[in-house]
């Protein structure tokens, strides 16, 4: 078994877009998928196939529709507006039911396929909407279920998980494509393109974190080396 080679789970957002380009750096060989599974803002997907083709990797679109069928959510039902803020004591509506537990399982599948057993994922707990399955404890499950499951010596990375967004706007920078995430990802549940529209809870994040990294982007850039950038070799 080889560790040369990577599969990006990619949405064409701001966190995978930048897993992309850090994946680049650890392995020789980088692939894409990208799911279309009901999303409003399915924008995103076409996002992702340019931003596959400008980074010279391999992209592939894959239907997961049937999750828009089950679990009620505002990402996936025009009819449910969505949460501005998270509500107490439970997840916001934006929430797709199990969604990483369907990307990772079909990712895992596609992955062995190609003799790929590194899986990379833009998920965080540190600064994140309160979803489930975007915690350090659900994917160190899912990498245990996965092995078990197909008998494999999968790893999934997750360069973002213990950074906030002012974190991962630096590792773009690092990275070089600060410029690219700012302006071609699509991380806006609304489906407005680079900025977005300003008003989804995801817009907001992101420009959170954004200005509080450009307020203090030298500092960050002099210190800030999370510790996979360091195995990265960036």
């Amino acid at each position: 078994m080889t560790r040369d080679k990577a599969l990006v789970v990619f949405s064409g957002g701001q966190d995978s877009t930048t897993c992309l380009f850090w994946a680049l750096k650890k392995f020789r060989e980088v692939h894409t998928v990208t799911f279309a599974y009901g999303q409003k803002h399915s924008i995103e997907t076409e996002a992702a196939r340019k931003i596959a083709e400008k980074a010279g990797v391999d992209f592939h679109l894959a239907d997961m529709g049937r999750i828009a069928s089950v679990g009620k959510n505002s990402l996936t039902d025009s009819t449910i507006v969505m949460d501005s803020e998270k509500p107490e004591g439970g997840v916001p509506n934006t929430f797709v039911p199990g969604r990483n537990l369907f990307f990772l399982a079909f990712a895992a599948v596609y992955a062995r396929e190609m003799g790929i057993f590194d899986l990379v994922t833009g998920v965080s707990q540190t600064d994140f909407s309160g979803y489930p399955d975007c915690r350090d404890s659900f994917i160190k499950s899912m990498n245990v279920t996965l092995n078990l499951a197909m008998d494999e010596q999968f790893v999934i990375h997750t360069p973002l998980m213990w950074l906030d967004k002012a974190g991962t706007w630096a590792l773009a920078d690092r990275l070089g494509v600060l410029d690219l995430v700012r302006n071609e990802t699509v991380t806006c549940y609304n489906g407005v393109p680079g900025e977005g529209c300003g008003h989804c809870p995801s817009c907001r994040l992101r420009k959170a974190g954004l200005e509080k990294y450009l307020a203090d982007r030298k500092s960050y850039m002099e210190s800030f080396v999370p510790a996979d950038c360091k195995s990265a070799g960036i």
